[in-house]
């Protein structure tokens, strides 16, 4: 095959276990321009909403230092790595000497830099761009008059002119759920019956202010009432967003306002950020499978439930193939595993690691190496080759579902022109942590969540919105 015939995104081809990968058409982060990010794209169907959803880098403005920024994030994923483990054990560990104790989830030390993906919302009448997290519950945006603000593109949202805006009081069951969604209580001022909330994050960003509700429209679908965070102190790694939409799993995280309309179902399909294609994704609320564009069947899994991280969404992990080879290991289906929309490299376990490892270069052979690049610790030169042939990954999970790792999500590219890409996987730093599916490997596949159902599902899909 030669470059002619090559389209201008990746090109898919599967030898028996095997994926091609074009060399010469991937290009690591074509930046966008610093305009909104907003996007009118947005449809419903069958009952689903469907929301485009963006890279955020499609619209951050061009950065001088390409090289320096892919280090940056590496380490911004490596603190929220850090930081999800040090909470999970002390949330553990409160849980041993205190049973009765309220768990607080995982919500607050999650470092903002690492959450690549954007949609769109109407709230209060405003258009907003905000970042998609999974691991978050409340949803937040900057709000007038700001005390102090990180710069954005779209205006901020002013209550005062929204007719519909109302400050929840402190009094109100809403008020109380803070303290399990966020991680802190909330609280009021003297004599001010409002309720005010704060969320603080690994890197020292925050966001501050009241609570506060309004209508919220997804699509052609209006959200009374919907309780949001209306921020008059924030700071942060948060790009042109205005703000962030929280989808995990407690009573102020949209999914659960939302689940007389949705059904608590929702799913996203992560667009190949790095071939320069500018494509999008799709963020789908509602349980109709019919609007997906999966190649494959849905296989589903289910989501452990854990009373002690019921902010989390855990699967068991019960095994991993290379090339069409099982990986042997004993901590398979230990402890389960998180998916995150969040952490951009994938973590296993060091002995798993040091498995997928051994396998992968032993099939991926005859390629000259290069240096270790922050996390990720086996790369290769591949300057000299217009197209590769990549052993494919696939994960296998309780009740025999299965995710294929994407040809875009196998290799990170840390030069453009290819001199050093590396195997974007890497090892967590102990044997006792639980392991997390980032988005890297999450490309190009429709991630289901039925919270009503208690399942996860995976199915092969080039996420294209239009």
């Amino acid at each position: 095959m030669n470059n002619s015939n090559l389209s201008s995104v990746l090109i898919h081809q599967v030898y028996s276990e095997k994926e091609l990968l074009s060399l010469k058409k991937h290009q690591w982060g074509v930046e966008g321009d610093s305009r909104s990010c907003f996007s009118q794209y947005s449809r419903t169907q069958n009952g689903a909403t469907i929301l485009e959803m963006k890279h955020r880098d499609s619209c951050s403005g061009p950065k001088a230092n390409t090289n320096q920024k892919l280090e940056n994030r590496l380490i911004s994923d490596d603190i929220r790595v850090k930081s999800i483990q040090s909470q999970i054990k002390n949330i553990l560990s409160s849980q041993q000497e205190s049973p009765s104790q309220t768990q607080i989830p995982i919500n607050s030390g999650i470092k903002l830099q690492t959450l690549n993906y954007i949609v769109s919302i109407t709230l209060g009448g405003r258009n907003l761009t905000v970042i998609v997290d999974t691991g978050s519950d409340l949803t937040w945006v900057q709000c007038q008059p700001c005390k102090l603000c990180y710069t954005q593109p779209e205006p901020l949202f002013n209550p005062l002119i929204s007719p519909s805006y109302q400050s929840v009081q402190c009094s109100s069951p809403a008020c109380h759920s803070l303290q399990f969604a966020t991680g802190n209580s909330g609280f009021c001022e003297k004599d001010v019956p409002t309720c005010n909330y704060v969320v603080t994050y690994g890197d020292g960003s925050y966001t501050h202010g009241e609570l506060g509700r309004d209508g919220l429209v997804l699509g052609t679908n209006k959200v009374e009432n919907f309780i949001f965070g209306c921020g008059y102190n924030n700071k942060g790694l948060f790009g042109s967003a205005s703000g962030l939409m929280g989808l995990g799993r407690s009573d102020l995280s949209l999914i659960s306002q939302t689940y007389d309309m949705f059904g608590g179902v929702f799913s996203y399909c992560l667009p190949d950020s790095d071939s320069g294609s500018g494509s999008s994704g799709s963020l789908i609320l509602g349980n109709d499978t019919s609007v997906f564009k999966n190649t494959t069947p849905i296989s589903y899994t289910r989501l452990v439930q854990s009373p002690q991280l019921y902010s989390f969404y855990i699967l068991n992990l019960t095994g991993i193939s290379i090339g069409g080879v099982d990986l042997n290991s004993p901590n398979f289906d230990k402890n389960g595993i998180l998916i995150d929309s969040g952490t951009v490299i994938t973590r296993v376990k060091p002995s798993i690691y040091a498995a997928i490892k051994a396998e992968f270069l032993k099939q991926f052979s005859g390629y000259p190496p290069a240096p270790s690049f922050s996390i990720l610790d086996t790369c290769f030169n591949l300057s000299g080759y217009d197209e590769v042939s990549i052993p494919t990954v696939r994960m296998q999970f309780e009740g025999d579902a299965e995710m294929s790792v994407d040809v875009s999500g196998m290799f990170y590219f840390v030069k453009r022109d290819a001199s050093q890409v590396c195997l974007a996987l890497a090892s967590l730093s102990y044997e006792d942590e639980i392991g997390i599916i980032g988005n890297y490997q999450q490309k190009n596949v429709r991630v289901v969540y039925d919270t009503k159902e208690m399942r996860l599902g995976f199915a092969k899909e080039i996420c294209n919105f239009n």
